[in-house]
Parts: C-alpha cells; structure tokens; sequence
C-alpha cells in the first residue's frame, strides 16, 4: 500500500495492489514526469513501500495517547481500508483478510469504549512498526524470485535509480524506521 499511495501522492496512478498469504504484495502502479524525473520517482516510490509501515505505525502509536485521537484515527482506518478494498485491492487473500479487519473495527466501534479502541490502534501501530523488522531479510536483498522470474528487492531499485548500493538504502531506511518509532514511543510516553 506503501507504494501505491506514494506514487499517488507523487503525480502517478495506483491500479492495484495484490496481498499474499504471507503479508506480503505487490503495488502495480504508473508514474509520469509531473513533478520529479522517472527515475526519481521510483527511488521514492521504492522508499514509500519500505518506509509506510512505520510511517503508519508511528502515527498510530502517538494518536494512541490520546483516546479522542485513538477513536477517529479508528474510524478514518476504517474508512481506509474500506476505500481501499473497492478501489486498490484486487487479490482473493487481500479481500478476505482485509474484510475481516473492517468486521473486527466495526465490532469495536460499536462497543463504544474507547480503551478498547486507544489499545486497538496502539496495537496496530506496534504490529505496524514491528513489521518493517520482521522483513529485515528483504530489506537487506539485492533480489530475489517470484513466480520464476528473478526480481529486484526495493532498496536495490533505490540504488540504481539514485546511488550507492542495496545495503546502504538498507541501513539508511532502517535507522529512519527506528528513529520514527522511538520519536513515537517518547511522545506517547510525554506527560
């Protein structure tokens, strides 16, 4: 979703977004020469995908101290994910999964406690977080294969479409991810 909703915000078009079984997808998308040169474009782009989840995350956990930030974030998700499964998602497992999670927020919407839904997005804004670590193996791949056909991991394109090498895009997207998840652990904790 990282991927689409960057080249969105970056003049392009998102068709569709495919999700496995295992978490992972892939963002089928266009980007023009509006704003920024096309190999640009899908430097950032690339960027986007890894960097969303703890964008995501972080934003998540910060709106979780407060329990009016907490609840409308709840529903704006909602919202999210809904528009999404109409517009974007085009898998039978992404449809599944993600229908399950409007039924479940729905469910907690109506429950009207706001603890539940505070502690709902604190939870998913660590589960968020946390995924950018459980996929440091893709992070730190120069390529790898889907469906037979060998293909190159996202920092590796952020490499030959600016500079330096894989790993270093690695590293840097990395401490970036840590640095947004301790900014948002330390205002969540803030009196």
């Amino acid at each position: 979703m990282g991927h689409g909703l960057t080249a969105l915000l970056l003049g392009g078009d998102f068709k569709y977004l495919e999700i496995y079984e295992n978490g992972g997808g892939v963002a089928y998308f266009t980007l023009t020469n509006k704003w920024f040169p096309i190999h640009t474009g899908k430097a950032i782009t690339a960027a986007g995908g890894l960097l969303g989840p703890a964008i995501a995350g972080s934003i998540l956990i910060s709106a979780a101290k407060s329990t009016k930030y907490a609840s409308i974030l709840l529903r704006v998700l909602t919202g999210v994910i809904i528009l999404s499964l109409i517009v974007w998602i085009r898998s039978y497992w992404g449809i599944i999964v993600l229908s399950a999670f409007v039924v479940i927020f729905i469910i907690i919407m109506l429950l009207k406690n706001r603890q539940i839904e505070t502690v709902t997005i604190l939870f998913l804004g660590l589960q968020c977080v946390f995924s950018t670590y459980l996929q440091l193996d893709y992070l730190f791949t120069k390529q790898f294969e889907r469906d037979g056909a060998i293909r190159i991991s996202d920092t590796q394109a952020i490499a030959e479409n600016t500079f330096g090498n894989y790993w270093i895009w690695a590293v840097f997207i990395l401490f970036l991810s840590i640095v947004l998840l301790w900014k948002s652990i330390v205002f969540y904790f803030k009196r």
